[in-house]
């Protein structure tokens, strides 16, 4: 009987040693994966900011084809819940505690074990620089103690368990927003008039490749300077290209805005005016970025090859840009008009 005791005794000490060690063991923790991914950091934030997309890349979505998955009355911003139900894994949900735009979220993640309901926080932060946009996205909180017993008997620690996931979904967040920015379309629009008329410019050379960089700059000059005279804009902004050289690969090209009417400037001033004709053009429209504007060329050129249909050699043709990059965050919903003045 007596060496029952001692072995129920050292079966206690056992059992308030591995208890102590278990509560005093710390139970804090924090894992992050960063990214950078070539997207503006506004759209990036939507992507994440609504919990409808996380379905095309969010790691525990991705492993289950039979996961049920809720949503709550708002789905992006503030008080947004996302939740799922498996047969494979834990079930949980996330709710956003608070979003500001572009620059971070914060939000509340939990899911159930077998010890109850564990609860931490998901955090995101998203900075802009000239290469995309650093993503950051990170998981922290603190165990309990039947969480610190559990995870004794389990083969992963939780930065193990969890950080795979968090790169997973990063990685996939990338693959999706790329996609969303490579789609475009070019569609001939065909033979129209346009009307033309007076405008205020500025003229530079340039690659062709930076026309696009270059344009900004421009464009914010001559709206400085017709806003500080009062004058009126007549629609959207455009480009004139003047001079184009592929074989050099450089363009001469004039970025402007319509006016009402003539507007005579200082003989100093490097804001000018000048006077487009009504004229006959082809008209091509461009859904899409940026990049893709010299195979729109390239397709409208063709069309006029194909039919017969003469370039005007006195002429300029010209870009009209319908919406603005600083306005779009988005690529793909940029719309630019080409125009080529014909015979």
């Amino acid at each position: 009987m007596k060496i029952f005791k001692y072995l129920f005794f050292l079966l206690l000490i056992v059992i308030i040693a591995g208890s102590i060690y278990i509560a005093t063991k710390d139970g804090e923790f924090q894992i992050e994966e960063t990214k950078v991914i070539p997207a503006p950091a506004e759209m990036v934030f939507n992507e994440v900011n609504d919990f409808k997309n996380w379905e095309n890349w969010g790691p525990w979505a991705s492993k289950d084809k039979d996961i049920i998955i809720e949503y709550g009355a708002k789905t992006s911003g503030d008080s947004a819940l996302y939740s799922w139900k498996s047969s494979n894994f834990e079930d949980g949900k996330i709710k956003t505690i608070s979003a500001k735009p572009f620059a971070e979220i914060k939000q509340g993640f939990s899911f159930e074990t077998s010890f109850g309901t564990a609860n931490s926080d998901l955090y995101w932060n998203f900075d802009e620089f000239e290469e995309g946009t650093e993503v950051t996205w990170g998981i922290k909180g603190k165990q309990n103690f039947m969480e610190k017993l559990a995870f004794i008997f389990k083969d992963e620690t939780i930065p193990q368990m969890m950080r795979p996931k968090l790169k997973r979904g990063l990685e996939k967040l990338e693959t999706v927003i790329l996609n969303k920015m490579d789609k475009y379309t070019i569609n001939v629009d065909g033979i129209i008039r346009y009307g033309g008329g007076y405008y205020m410019y500025t003229t530079t050379a340039s690659k062709i490749g930076m026309v696009d960089r270059k344009m900004a700059p421009m464009l914010s000059e001559i709206s400085s300077y017709m806003e500080e005279n009062n004058i009126e804009k007549n629609g959207n902004p455009f480009v004139l290209y003047n001079e184009w050289n592929n074989d050099a690969g450089t363009v001469i090209f004039s970025a402007g805005f319509f006016t009402p009417s003539e507007v005579i400037t200082p003989a100093k001033s490097e804001v000018l005016t000048g006077f487009m004709p009504n004229q006959k053009v082809l008209k091509t429209t461009l859904k899409g970025d940026y990049e893709n504007l010299r195979e729109a060329w390239s397709i409208a050129r063709d069309y006029l090859e194909k039919n017969n249909i003469e370039i005007k050699e006195d002429a300029h043709s010209f870009e009209v840009y319908q919406n603005s990059p600083n306005k779009v965050a988005n690529p793909a919903k940029l719309v630019t008009h080409l125009y080529i003045p014909v015979k």
